[in-house]
């Protein structure tokens, strides 16, 4: 009995100890459209950026299947796509208009143009507001609150940063945001 009483007030003692030495959780905050938009972007944008320039320049070429692009393709089409979004958003015409980022053929190259795109996309979002998020832009035929294009970039950004991680996977790189998750979860750091 009083070693189970021991044992239990060692246990209680230790996971006291546990829960103080914890961090503390941030406060509940409101998110509002254009913040939750900005922070979105903002991950991709390190993502991406990380991305470009962590493989390597021979790596470029490479694609899994002769179907599929190339590394440096997709960073190119990120590009395009980034470019075409934030015109719309912003109610310019396409500053990349004629230029396929996708046809670039150095790494040097192709991360000039992708951040060439985030330069672009920079003003759009630092410029967003809750109610400039929901005004009508111009998108084709059609009229499109200002939030579609870019919550649509951010999902393709996105997207494309999950298609190539497989390329740095198969190329022995660990992506950069599993690197950093990894870093976050290591003690002591």
């Amino acid at each position: 009995m009083i070693r189970t009483i021991s044992f239990l007030s060692v246990v209680v003692l230790t996971a006291t100890a546990a829960f103080a030495q914890a961090p503390a959780m941030p406060a509940p905050q409101k998110i509002s459209l254009a913040t939750g938009l900005q922070r979105s972007y903002a991950g991709v944008k390190l993502n991406l950026t990380e991305m470009s320039t962590k493989m390597p320049e021979a790596d470029y070429t490479f694609q899994p299947t002769k179907e599929v692009r190339t590394f440096g393709q997709l960073m190119g089409h990120v590009a395009n796509s980034q470019f075409n979004a934030c015109s719309v958003a912003k109610g310019e015409a396409n500053p990349n208009q004629g230029n396929d980022n996708e046809k670039k053929t150095t790494k040097a190259e192709f991360v000039k143009a992708l951040a060439d795109s985030f330069a672009y996309c920079d003003g759009a979002f630092a410029a967003l507001t809750d109610a400039s998020a929901m005004e009508f832009v111009k998108q084709g035929q059609n009229e499109v609150a200002r939030a579609v294009p870019l919550a649509n970039l951010i999902g393709h950004s996105n997207e494309i940063y999950g298609t190539a991680v497989p390329y740095m996977r198969l190329k022995g790189l660990v992506p950069p945001s599993t690197e950093r998750a990894a870093t976050m979860r290591r003690p002591g750091q």
